[in-house]
C-alpha cells in the first residue's frame, strides 16, 4: 500500500519541513479500494486508542514528517537512547504503536494489518515492518525523566501500553471529524495561508492553558521581530484535570478579538497528543511546528511540564544540545514573566530591577479557588473576559 500523491513543493515557504519532505499518508483511491478489500479478506486487525488515533493522523497529515508510520526498532532505540532517529535526525519523542503479546504474535515482517478507531471504524491500514519488544523503564526514565507513576505518560506507558511494538508505514484512509473545524489546518494549509499573508518569519506559540497576561506578553514581544504569530494550542488528548479545549478557544477567541492585531495572528488548532515530556516535548512541539511552516517557536517557562519532574527552564537549555541547523526553527527563549506595580507594566528578571513584593503572581491553586468563588483574578494577572469565562466554566464543573 503506497498511496501517490503529487509532491509537495516548499520551495515558496519561508521553513523547508524537518527531513525536507513533508510527507502525507492518506489513502488515494487505488489504495482505498485496497484496504477495503483486505478488510474483506478477514486481516488482522489492531485496535487504536485516542492517542494512538490522533498519532496516527498527525502522520498522515504530515505534521510528524519525515515519519511515515509508526517507529520501527532502529527508529525507536536511536530516538530512547539518542534523541535522533536512526538517520541522524533530532526526535525526541517515540511514536509507536504496542500491541499485547498474543496480538504481536499473529502478525509478521511483510503482512498488512488493519487499524480500527477506538470506536471500531476502519481507520486505515499498516504494513509491518518490525515485531520488537523494548523496556518501558528504560523509556520512561530516557525520554520522561522518571519512572514514577503518577507522571501521566510514564503511567500511560507502564499501564495502558502493550509489551510489543509494531512498526512500520500506515496508510490513513479519511481524516477525522476535527474538534473545531473553524480552526483546523494541516501542515500545507498553514504553510499555503503563510504564503498569502507574505509572512517570512513565522513565530508559534504552543498552549495547553488559557492564554494571561504573562502568555500574552511574551507572545507580543516575539510579535515584535516577525512578520506574524500562529496561536497553536494543542485540542488533543490532555489530563483529565486540564481545563477543556472548549473553554480554552473561547478564550482564545476573546483575547484575540480584542487585544491583538488581527492582520498578524492567526488562531489554529493542534489535534495531537499531550505527552508531558518537558524538555524532550519542547523540541518534539519545535519540530511539529517546523512542519507547519513556522520559523520560530516560543519556549516559555516549564514547557510542557507537569508536576515538579522538571526545571523551571530544562526545555529551554534541552536545545543547547542540537546543532541549531539540525533542528531547524528558532526558539525563542522567554522568562517568567509578571505584572510589575512599581514599573507599572509586564517584564521579566532580565527587564525589571524590583523584587518580588511588587509583583503580581499568583499560584494555579490560588487562581482556581477565585474562579470557583466566582471572583475574578486581578486584570494584571489575566484579562477580565478570559476570568469570566473561566469562572462560567467552573461553575458548570461544580454543577456536574
Amino acid at each position: 500500500m503506497h498511496p501517490t500523491h503529487p509532491p509537495y513543493d516548499h520551495s515558496q515557504d519561508a521553513m523547508e519541513p524537518h527531513g525536507g519532505v513533508l510527507v502525507t499518508r492518506f489513502a488515494d483511491a487505488k489504495t482505498h479500494s485496497e484496504i477495503e478489500s483486505l478488510a474483506r479478506s478477514g486481516a488482522p486487525e489492531i485496535r487504536l486508542n485516542v492517542r494512538e488515533l490522533a498519532d496516527l493522523e498527525m502522520i498522515a497529515t504530515g505534521a510528524l514528517s519525515p515519519l511515515t508510520g509508526f517507529m520501527g526498532r532502529a527508529d525507536y532505540e536511536r530516538v530512547v537512547t539518542a534523541g535522533r532517529l536512526a538517520s541522524g535526525l533530532p526526535w525526541t519523542i517515540p511514536v509507536t504503536l504496542s500491541a499485547r503479546a498474543d496480538v504481536a504474535a499473529r502478525t509478521k515482517p511483510g503482512q498488512s494489518v488493519l487499524l480500527r478507531g477506538p470506536d471500531n471504524t476502519l481507520v486505515g491500514a499498516m504494513v509491518i515492518e518490525d515485531v520488537f519488544p523494548y523496556d518501558k523503564s528504560r523509556e520512561a526514565q530516557n525520554v520522561f525523566g522518571t519512572q514514577d507513576l503518577a507522571h501521566p505518560a510514564v503511567g500511560y506507558l507502564m499501564n495502558d501500553m502493550g509489551d510489543i511494538l509494531l512498526g512500520g508505514p500506515i496508510v490513513m484512509l479519511d481524516r477525522t471529524v476535527p474538534p473545531f473545524p473553524a480552526y483546523h489546518n494541516e501542515p500545507r494549509a498553514t504553510r499555503a495561508l503563510f504564503r498569502e499573508l507574505g509572512w517570512k518569519r513565522i513565530v508559534a506559540f504552543q498552549t495547553r492553558n488559557p492564554i494571561h497576561r504573562a502568555h500574552e506578553f511574551i507572545t507580543k514581544v516575539a510579535l515584535e521581530i516577525s512578520d506574524g504569530l500562529l496561536i497553536h494550542p494543542l485540542v488533543g488528548y490532555t489530563k483529565e484535570d486540564d481545563i477543556p479545549a472548549e473553554t480554552r478557544m473561547r478564550c482564545y477567541e476573546l483575547l484575540l478579538a480584542g487585544y491583538y492585531p488581527k492582520d498578524r495572528v492567526r488562531l489554529s488548532t493542534l489535534p495531537a497528543a499531550m505527552r508531558y515530556a518537558g524538555p524532550k516535548e519542547a523540541i518534539f512541539h519545535a519540530i511539529m511546528r517546523k512542519n507547519y511552516g513556522c520559523t520560530h517557536f516560543i519556549v516559555g517557562r516549564d514547557h510542557a511540564g507537569v508536576g515538579n519532574y522538571y526545571g523551571t527552564y530544562d526545555a529551554q537549555k534541552i536545545f543547547d544540545q542540537y546543532a541549531p541547523e539540525d533542528i531547524g526553527i528558532v526558539p525563542l527563549r522567554f522568562e517568567h514573566s509578571f505584572f510589575c506595580r512599581k514599573c507599572g507594566g509586564m517584564g521579566t528578571g532580565k527587564t525589571c530591577p524590583h523584587d518580588k513584593t511588587h509583583h503580581v503572581f499568583l499560584s494555579g491553586t490560588k487562581v482556581r479557588d477565585m474562579l470557583r468563588a466566582g471572583e475574578r483574578p486581578p486584570e494584571e494577572f489575566t484579562r477580565p473576559e478570559v476570568a469570566d469565562v473561566l469562572i462560567t466554566a467552573m461553575r458548570a464543573l461544580a454543577v456536574a
